[in-house]
């Protein structure tokens, strides 16, 4: 995954040293947002040199929208992306586009995320979502939001998946498949990490060696439950069970069991770090801004009624339009998978004058994209959901907000992942009203996905308020 582009040159950040190159001014413990500092000034696309790793980041909506352009790129996996793949394999996630186990599975999933099948999954959520609730009532004092939003998400994606309960929020600690997953995936994250370092390989297999029990064991869990459901009378609908008995409408092939661990990996992994940082990022914003929680809860109390216990129905859901917008600015500004690479399908000449041939491969930057002051004004920086209201969406340039990825290779859950956010943020605002820490000032986290850290809010029951006139 060199990203030689030629020899070509772009603007870069000041004090670039010999043989290490741009990595004195890198945060390793949040590359995202220094590289974010460092981009100031350097225009639409910009470099950093890592030892002899070249990494180009576009910033600019203009040129993201650019390399949108289907018929001109595709997607290029990062050297991160590359490491994961030792996880998650040819996931939907991590797979390169000529591996034929990419189509066929997309192709076989796309019925898992119809309407149809999310009004399956709407009373699971719903169930998800009653236990957080039940253990908060439960336990006084703050809540570590970020911590419960990805216990809620992984457990609303394991049960709709593959039928497995996890405990959660029943379990003392926390079942051991859990922390193996999440060891497995930073080892991965470290190698994508050192990839550009001298003396990569040798420290990639010392991390190998220690990490080899915990992806081993997250391998065993998954293929013994595969092997079960084969061996039984299995009728279950979930995404397993799609995987495991639907042949391709059109050719008859199906997934082996390799590759559908592959993809459950891919669907626990993105389904529930993605989603439960777009909650927590949205209950930061909205704590912070008692307008725009005003509304949302305004919103909500006209939608489900007077009583803090009742659940949205399936049909409610797409009426809660504010709480919609609250997320989608929160994932405007904190897109929480912060970054896709485009590579072209042939040599082609951007606007900017530089040239991209096969094998080049540039990082769209996507909270700088979004925060784009040509497409979303100088208050790109503010949190404000009205930006979404169909009036003020209406012209902006196509491409400017891509939270979930672009293309062909986009998220095939995404309307999976909304529905969960707009109905468990709703029934969060029906109940509780929100007391944020004032002295928190927001801290984020660059794991796999971004995400708030010490962010912790103090609950306390809300009585609904009356109906608003039309």
């Amino acid at each position: 995954m060199r990203n030689n582009w030629s020899g070509q040159a772009f603007p870069h950040p000041p004090g670039r040293r010999p043989v290490v190159g741009d990595l004195l001014g890198a945060d390793p413990a949040a590359p995202l947002q220094s590289t974010m500092r460092r981009a100031e000034g350097l225009g639409p696309i910009f470099e950093l040199k890592i030892f002899d790793q070249k990494f180009v980041f576009v910033t600019s909506a203009e040129l993201a929208a650019e390399l949108a352009d289907e018929s001109l790129f595709e997607k290029a996996l990062s050297p991160a992306l590359v490491a994961l793949r030792e996880f998650a394999g040819q996931g939907l996630f991590t797979a390169y586009n000529d591996e034929t186990n990419w189509a066929l599975a997309h192709d076989l999933l796309r019925p898992a995320f119809t309407r149809d099948a999310m009004r399956r999954y709407h009373p699971i959520m719903l169930a998800a979502a009653r236990e957080l609730f039940d253990t908060w009532d439960a336990r006084p004092g703050p809540v570590d939001v970020s911590a419960d939003m990805t216990r809620l998400t992984l457990e609303t994606i394991s049960r709709t998946a593959f039928s497995q309960d996890f405990g959660s929020f029943t379990r003392e600690d926390p079942h051991p498949f859990i922390p193996a997953m999440i060891a497995a995936l930073r080892a991965g994250q470290r190698k994508g990490t050192l990839a550009s370092m001298p003396g990569s390989a040798m420290m990639a297999r010392r991390i190998d060696r220690r990490n080899a029990h915990h992806q081993a064991y997250v391998d065993r869990l998954l293929d013994d439950l595969i092997a079960a459901r084969r061996a039984g009378d299995d009728d279950n609908d979930d995404l397993l069970g799609i995987m495991l008995h639907s042949p391709h409408p059109e050719t008859g092939q199906r997934l082996d069991d390799v590759n559908i661990r592959h993809q459950i990996l891919t669907f626990l992994v993105a389904g529930h770090e993605t989603t439960s940082g777009a909650l927590s990022f949205a209950l930061h914003h909205l704590s912070r801004s008692p307008a725009a929680l005003q509304q949302a809860q305004a919103e909500v109390d006209r939608v489900l009624g007077p009583d803090p216990d009742v659940e949205p129905t399936f049909e409610q859901v797409p009426k809660l339009r504010y709480v919609r917008r609250v997320l989608d600015e929160a994932l405007r500004l904190w897109p929480t998978a912060p970054a896709f690479g485009r590579s072209p399908r042939r040599t082609t000449t951007l606007s900017t004058g530089h040239v991209m041939r096969p094998g080049d491969w540039a990082l769209v930057l996507l909270p700088l994209v979004h925060r784009d002051p040509a497409v979303w004004g100088d208050d790109a920086d503010q949190f404000d959901p009205d930006r979404f209201l169909p009036g003020r969406s209406r012209g902006r340039l196509p491409h400017a907000y891509k939270p979930f990825g672009t293309g062909e290779r986009s998220c095939i859950g995404r309307q999976f992942a909304l529905h969960e956010a707009v109905l468990v943020l709703a029934q969060m605002l029906h109940r509780y009203d929100l007391e944020p820490d004032p002295a928190y000032e927001l801290q984020i986290s660059e794991r796999l996905t971004l995400m708030p850290v010490g962010f912790e809010l103090t609950l306390t029951p809300r009585v609904p308020g009356p109906a608003p006139a039309a």
